[in-house]
Formats: C-alpha cells, sequence, structure tokens
C-alpha cells in the first residue's frame, strides 16, 4: 500500500474520532437544570414550592389560572427584563437564553405538583 492510498483512510480515521469526541463531550455536558437555577436564583423571593409569597406579592406559579394565563414569551420577557413596579429584578445580564428556557420549564413543572 503506497501513501496515496493510505491518506484516505487516515482521513477517514482522523474524522471518525472527531465525530466519537464530539459525542462523547457532548454527553459529558450536563443539560441545563432549570430547577437548579430556580433554585439558585428565584426560590427566596417565588418559595421552594412555587407558591409565592403574598407579602412580597409574588405569583403563584402552581395555580393553574396563573399557568394558563401566562405564556412562556411573556415569562421569559420578565426574567430577563425584569418586571416595573415591582421587585422582579432583571436576570438577562446572570441568565442566558437557553437557563432562561430551562427556569421556564420548571416553572411549567410545578402546576402538576
Amino acid at each position: 500500500m503506497n501513501i496515496k492510498s493510505r491518506f484516505p483512510c487516515i482521513g477517514l480515521l482522523v474524522a471518525a474520532s472527531l465525530l466519537l469526541f464530539s459525542v462523547a463531550f457532548h454527553a459529558a455536558v450536563p443539560a441545563v437544570s432549570g430547577e437548579a437555577i430556580y433554585t439558585n436564583n428565584c426560590m427566596m423571593c417565588h418559595g421552594a414550592d412555587g407558591k409565592g409569597f403574598p407579602a412580597l406579592k409574588t405569583p403563584d406559579f402552581t395555580d393553574p389560572k396563573w399557568q394558563s394565563s401566562n405564556k412562556d414569551k411573556q415569562i421569559g420577557d420578565v426574567i430577563k427584563n425584569g418586571k416595573k413596579g415591582t421587585m422582579m429584578a432583571a436576570f438577562g445580564n446572570k441568565l442566558n437564553d437557553q437557563e432562561i428556557t430551562a427556569v421556564i420549564a420548571y416553572i411549567r413543572s410545578l402546576k402538576k405538583k
């Protein structure tokens, strides 16, 4: 076998190795946990159970009426930009879009609990 016939085989081996490395890397990176982000950033005002605190006028995320009247985009906008006239701070400089989406998914899961 001469060098010209070996080159495509080496190229194929390198490509296969890169593909396997990529798959292994992505499998090793944990998914963003909405619950963990909620616990670290939201729980102090919205409660561990998501029921909020009446004294703080925070919403009850477990309330089916609240769940049905708030769209994901609205929730994401409030998380990202805060809410004027309330204590809700903007988290757009702290959380990326993937993290905000994970928090929204977690908030949605609270209606089942």
